[in-house]
């Protein structure tokens, strides 16, 4: 939002209407004319449907949508309860379609849209102890995937926006005035007795983003502009990887796939006994093929032979007969006065 701002453009911004305050969404920019802040949850589509309306009021078109609404939980599959499982799917897919089932009848009319979704390398690639995030993630992907091909004939672009870890160079500070905390869109649930191991798989991406702390490579003001400059550009790609370890992780994943696809197309179901001929009709075409060219190969034997016999009588065309006579002949076998 800041860079939209920064390069001119007529933007709102709207925060978590359980976090954040009106109060400080309306501070981020003073020129009303330009700016204005509002509050949403994603989950309820009436907040959503209030937001745009607002938006249109007071700037009479939306051009572009950014929707950058997740969270995570950071866990053991087996460990996370219902409850979050379920809230990061309302959060991080439902959020999204409500977003975009509410905006798209505007867009369409218009002739003219663009989606920038944030997504994840968590989309494109599992990560042990974030699951149902990545599952919520994978479902965005699908999502926007099928979206891009129902909405091209109306001119509406969408991206997935695909960071890695990024490193927060502004200060972002909540209603309560407390600074967001590094990776502060992800809770860690308390791991239960067989996933407590220092090297279980579970804890993974916790100890990765301990491990990180602050010395992300990846700078999230510098993906901020490069994620404007995107929804300005005529044809954006589907999707938008940003930083070294989104780059290089899901390059590998994607290498992996192909492996594998290599190392095992070979498999296959053979058909049930006493079936093999009720496959199809190309399989039996394929039979009379061989036999045809059985046929055919004898035919060309005999006429091989033929001409054998013809280079061995200086190819006088004499039968078997006539040939075995000569031969016999030349030996003195045979007396031919007799």
């Amino acid at each position: 939002m800041k860079a939209a701002l920064q390069h001119g453009d007529i933007a709102s911004a709207v925060g978590q209407s359980l976090v954040d305050s009106q109060a400080v969404m309306q501070k981020w920019h003073e020129d009303p004319e330009r700016y204005m802040g509002l509050l949403c949850d994603v989950r309820i589509r009436s907040t959503v449907a209030l937001v745009l309306e607002k938006t249109m009021a007071q700037f009479g078109r939306v051009d572009i949508i950014a929707n950058c609404t997740g969270y995570g939980v950071i866990g053991a599959c087996e460990d996370q309860d219902e409850a979050e499982i379920r809230n990061q799917f309302e959060t991080n897919f439902m959020g999204t379609l409500n977003i975009i089932q509410l905006s798209m009848p505007y867009f369409r009319k218009r002739q003219a849209g663009r989606y920038l979704i944030f997504s994840s390398t968590s989309g494109a690639l599992g990560v042990p102890g974030q699951g149902p995030y990545c599952a919520s993630k994978y479902a965005v992907e699908g999502l926007i995937e099928s979206m891009l091909y129902e909405v091209d004939g109306f001119d509406i672009r969408s991206t997935l926006v695909e960071p890695g870890h990024l490193r927060r160079d502004d200060v972002h500070t909540l209603a309560n005035g407390v600074k967001l905390p590094i990776f502060g869109h992800f809770k860690v649930a308390k791991p239960s007795e067989p996933y407590t191991a220092k090297d279980a798989p579970a804890g993974h991406a916790k100890r990765t983003l301990q491990w990180i702390g602050e010395n992300q490579n990846t700078s999230v003001v510098k993906a901020a502009e490069l994620v404007w400059q995107l929804g300005h550009c005529s044809y954006p790609p589907l999707r938008l990887l940003l930083g070294t370890y989104a780059v290089e992780s899901i390059r590998d994943r994607l290498k992996s796939v192909t492996e594998e696809i290599e190392d095992w197309k070979h498999l296959h179901f053979p058909p049930l006994e006493g079936h093999e001929e009720k496959e199809g009709d190309e399989d039996n075409d394929g039979d009379e093929g061989d036999a045809d060219d059985d046929r055919e190969d004898e035919r060309e034997g005999d006429d091989k032979d033929d001409d054998d016999d013809d280079d061995d009588d200086g190819g006088q065309g004499t039968n078997d007969t006539e040939s075995t006579i000569i031969k016999l002949e030349k030996t003195g076998d045979v007396d031919m006065d007799d």
